[in-house]
């Protein structure tokens, strides 16, 4: 999680996206822009919320109202100097500690349904067949992923793709425990 210009709480680096790039682009600029992390982003969102921009909120229009995704990527590198390394704190937390952290009761939700994932994934990894990674190329490692850009890949859930969408989040897996 990152910390917020001028607060005390914490939150996942979340943004925007630019019109030259996909929302899986912004997702994986966005997690170095605001954590300095790089990583393999988990194509299937977590879901999606609704709110209101604080910088845009008024509560009488429409005026403000978003609606984003968040998605799970799973680190890989860590930067020592990131754009907004002045304005934020990157810090590393297990889950139950995340869940005291979040600013917002939407984080939490995620957080649950990430917890879901996780659970899935290891059932998955489970059936398959295990593999020596070591003696594995590279190529392969990351054959079923999709190069987005020299820090990210998208890795596919059951081959679906997913849609534009106004902002993304991810939570970053760093292999740290659940509890």
């Amino acid at each position: 999680m990152v910390s917020s210009p001028n607060r005390t709480d914490l939150v996942f680096p979340k943004g925007g996206w630019e019109n030259d790039e996909t929302v899986y682009e912004a997702a994986c600029r966005e997690a170095i822009e605001e954590a300095g992390v790089k990583g393999i982003l988990r194509e299937l969102p977590l879901g999606v919320w609704r709110f209101r921009s604080k910088s845009r909120q008024d509560l009488c229009t429409l005026e403000g109202g978003c609606k984003g995704f968040m998605f799970a990527l799973e680190v890989t590198e860590e930067l020592e100097n990131w754009p907004e390394r002045e304005n934020r704190d990157r810090k590393w937390l297990n889950i139950k500690d995340a869940f005291e952290f979040c600013r917002y009761e939407w984080m939490r939700e995620a957080l649950e349904i990430f917890l879901g994932v996780i659970a899935e994934d290891k059932k998955a990894e489970m059936k398959e067949e295990t593999v020596e990674l070591s003696s594995m190329p590279v190529s392969e490692v990351l054959a079923d992923c999709a190069m987005l850009s020299s820090n990210c890949c998208a890795k596919p859930v059951n081959g679906q793709h997913n849609g534009v969408i106004s902002f993304t989040w991810q939570i970053p897996l760093k292999g740290l425990p659940l509890t």
